[in-house]
């Protein structure tokens, strides 16, 4: 039963940001970036090791290090958008970094 209920609430969260985006196009980005995503998987892994210090810990070095590689994500995305670079080449860009 969680599968179905962490999907759902996953889903919900990229519907409700793209939903939002179609008024306010940097707010949609600001909660694709936000720590919601991340809170998230927090409170699952939470629940499924029954608030394990070591695994929790593990998780928050883990966010930490992924933050540096998230900056330059889109850092070269907006210099490729600002070159009005087509998407799959800001894509490609972007992951290459």
């Amino acid at each position: 039963m969680q599968i179905p209920i962490k999907a759902i609430t996953s889903a919900a969260i990229i519907l409700a940001a793209t939903v939002i985006g179609k008024k306010f196009l940097s707010t949609t980005g600001l909660i694709g970036v936000m720590p919601l995503t991340g809170a998230l998987i927090l409170v699952w892994m939470y629940l499924e090791n029954r608030g394990n210090p070591k695994v929790m810990q593990e998780f928050a070095r883990g966010a930490l290090w992924g933050i540096l590689p998230s900056i330059l994500f889109f850092l070269v995305a907006f210099v490729c958008f600002k070159k009005q670079l087509a998407l799959p080449i800001v894509l490609l860009s972007s992951f290459g970094v």
